[in-house]
């Protein structure tokens, strides 16, 4: 699209949890989502980071140990480009004329990646990226993307571009999508509850500025999806008090912002899901 060129339309950023563990559910969830999205008149949807099938929060809960019950099911569970879960996804954009952006776990080969997905409202794929650097002790589960991700999409609603989580924090990787003239943004964010009382870089507001910044810095729009934390996650992840201390329910903050920092749409609470 032309930058001189000036278009209105809507887009919707989901605040929800995903049918943890389980790509299938959360496929037919999203589907619900994005047919109620276009029924509202929305142009493109955007799903937080690794929505499917869930980001894996027991990493950040305790000793490796912990974790090894759950790493096969994750694996299984993630989705891989091009197979018949991935085309269903497609087929809803077709079927709904809508744009749809997804954050999700990729498998590929032995390998998992935090990746990000854009499909036009034709059904057809416009890109996936991959997280440059998995964040902390996210590495214990993903591998290490490459700088092809880093290219901003030119579409009928734009030029549209993409980063996950702490991506937002790593200049060169910010300044490779404002140099390419980015006009909506695509953040994705898991839930904004994982020691939000413990470490203040945590904290739901430092991830909002984050997002806000961005917006301020490159001139765009930005959408950031949040992927919540439900009742049923922290059952199953959480073993006692002290570990669901470090993972609340809810952390549900999604936002849209305008390229001056405006906050726009209407705020759903952090404990519910929805649709700005």
């Amino acid at each position: 699209m032309d930058l001189g060129e000036n278009i209105d339309y809507k887009v919707a950023v989901v605040q929800a949890a995903p049918v943890f563990l389980d790509l299938d559910a959360s496929i037919t969830k999203a589907i619900v989502l994005i047919e109620e999205a276009a029924k509202k008149g929305a142009k493109l949807i955007a799903f937080g980071e690794t929505w499917l099938p869930g980001y894996p929060w027991w990493i950040w809960l305790g000793a490796p140990i912990h974790s090894m019950k759950f790493v096969r099911k994750y694996y299984e569970n993630s989705l891989q480009v091009g197979s018949e879960q991935f085309l269903r996804l497609c087929s809803a954009a077709r079927k709904n004329n809508i744009f749809v952006a997804c954050g999700f776990s990729e498998k590929e080969g032995g390998s998992l990646y935090i990746s990000q997905m854009l499909i036009g409202d034709d059904g057809e794929l416009i890109n996936t990226r991959r997280k440059l650097k998995p964040t902390h002790v996210e590495r214990s589960v993903f591998g290490s993307g490459d700088g092809s991700g880093l290219v901003v999409q030119d579409t009928s609603l734009g030029k549209i571009g993409s980063l996950a989580c702490w991506e937002h924090l790593q200049p060169l990787s910010k300044y490779a999508l404002y140099a390419q003239n980015e006009q909506l943004h695509f953040a994705a964010w898991p839930s904004f509850s994982v020691y939000a009382e413990k470490a203040n870089a945590f904290t739901p507001q430092v991830s909002i500025n984050i997002s806000q910044i961005y917006a301020l810095e490159g001139s765009c729009f930005v959408m950031a999806p949040n992927t919540m934390v439900s009742q049923e996650i922290q059952d199953l992840l959480c073993d006692n008090d002290f570990q669901r201390e470090l993972l609340t329910v809810g952390g549900g903050y999604a936002k849209i912002f305008s390229p001056d920092g405006v906050s726009l749409g209407q705020d759903i609470p952090p404990t519910e899901e929805g649709i700005i």
